[in-house]
């Protein structure tokens, strides 16, 4: 899709950032940011996707336009108050993206959907699986650690108001996902896929293998190159991977690791 036939950007409700509308109906990718993340980071992945899939993106509250927007008070009542901001749209073939924070959340949501509306495809990137967000080893990593190890910390040093505002959608998340407590379920019927960075500080590859106990669909296991943030402001991510994984609907997957860096 070129620069002159580029559709603008959209917003649909509160909860959701359309970065490069599509005028036919592909696949619908959502995606999930990390902590203290926006909307706009995955611009870049939008048009690097397009015209495969078209990228709706959750506008979290407490941060750019949404910045006068409260957080639900829990992880519950958030993931309550997504399933309803993207139910209207669960239409056609779509699937969840989501990174770190991102990517808990997203699956959250999906499990939470009744079973004939959940996505075809959720690819986890970054994240460790649910049962490590709760308990005492879950990581204690502070605002400004995650800033540092997120690779955004340079992005806004000297700019102490950007600074303040990143801190604030970071302390935000974090306040929000020490309520989460992961709860006995069945595994979901999704392909559920995982990716990391091969630089990423914060998370090893084989941190990620718990993730394949929670899907009884397809489940792989990718490490790309990259940090902790794969998709970003700077860059697209996993372009290669999530167009694989898109063109491949139904296929029976059976568990595997796969190297693209």
């Amino acid at each position: 899709m070129t620069t002159a036939t580029r559709v603008r950007p959209r917003v649909e409700g509160d909860w959701l950032f359309v970065p490069a509308p599509q005028p036919h109906r592909p696949f619908r990718l959502f995606c999930f940011p990390h902590a203290g993340g926006d909307a706009t980071a995955y611009t870049p992945l939008a048009r690097a996707l397009a015209p495969t899939a078209e990228v709706w993106a959750l506008r979290p509250p407490a941060r750019g336009g949404r910045l006068g927007h409260p957080m639900p008070a829990s992880f519950d009542l958030l993931v309550d108050a997504v399933v309803d901001a993207l139910a209207p749209h669960l239409t056609g073939r779509f699937g969840f993206y989501g990174q770190s924070f991102g990517a808990l959340l997203g699956y959250e949501v999906a499990r939470a959907l009744p079973a004939e509306r959940r996505p075809e495809l959720i690819v986890a990137a970054s994240a460790s699986p649910p049962d490590a967000w709760a308990g005492p080893d879950r990581p204690q990593h502070t605002a400004d650690d995650l800033l540092r190890l997120a690779g955004m910390g340079e992005l806004v040093e000297g700019e102490a108001e950007l600074k303040e505002h990143a801190l604030h959608g970071i302390r935000t998340d974090l306040a929000v996902v020490a309520t989460y407590r992961p709860r006995p379920h069945p595994p979901i019927g999704s392909d559920l896929h995982t990716v990391v960075g091969v630089d990423d500080p914060m998370l090893g590859s084989a941190r990620l293998d718990g993730w394949a106990a929670h899907t009884r669909g397809g489940s792989g296991h990718h490490v790309v190159p990259g940090g902790h943030l794969l998709a970003t402001v700077d860059g697209p991510g996993p372009v290669d991977l999530l167009t694989s994984l898109i063109a491949r609907p139904g296929a029976a997957h059976q568990p595997t690791t796969e190297y693209s860096c």
